[in-house]
């Protein structure tokens, strides 16, 4: 957590090294798409109580907020090259790197252990409903032989 605090600090500093570089003054504006991940994280985690699904629900919110991040990047860098700013394009790219590894750290961490975990109990029902649909038995007993 502190870790991606202070990758964060970093990235703030060199998007004012991309505004001194364009000779523009940074200024604070809303985002509603990241207000609205935000708001839609906010809920999905109020309505999980089991925390094993909660860490896997806060992995999908923190990754949609990255994806997010990564796209606007992606976006910023196409128009500066566009621009021939490369001492911007080099600035932008860092930050780029950065949220890309946060992103597959993430993905990491939930493929790892976390989805595992968080579906351990419920896959097993799924896995018994599906069952029975297929077969039209349970999983539990054993399908009825025809005589």
């Amino acid at each position: 957590m502190r870790n991606h605090l202070k990758e964060t600090e970093n990235q703030v500093a060199r998007l004012d090294q991309v505004f001194e570089r364009l000779g523009r003054d940074p200024k604070g504006t809303d985002c509603p798409a990241i207000d609205g991940l935000i708001k839609e994280a906010s809920e999905v985690t109020g309505e999980v109580e089991d925390k094993k699904v909660l860490d896997a629900a806060v992995i999908g919110s923190a990754q949609a907020i990255e994806h997010y991040e990564i796209s606007r990047y992606g976006t910023l860098i196409a128009w500066a090259e566009e621009l021939r700013q490369d001492n911007v394009v080099r600035l932008l790219n860092a930050n780029l790197k950065e949220e890309k590894a946060a992103d597959i750290k993430l993905s990491g961490l939930a493929e790892s252990k976390i989805n595992r975990k968080a579906t351990t109990g419920h896959r097993t029902a799924a896995q018994r409903a599906a069952t029975k649909r297929r077969t039209g038995t349970s999983a539990k007993r054993p399908a009825r032989r025809k005589k």
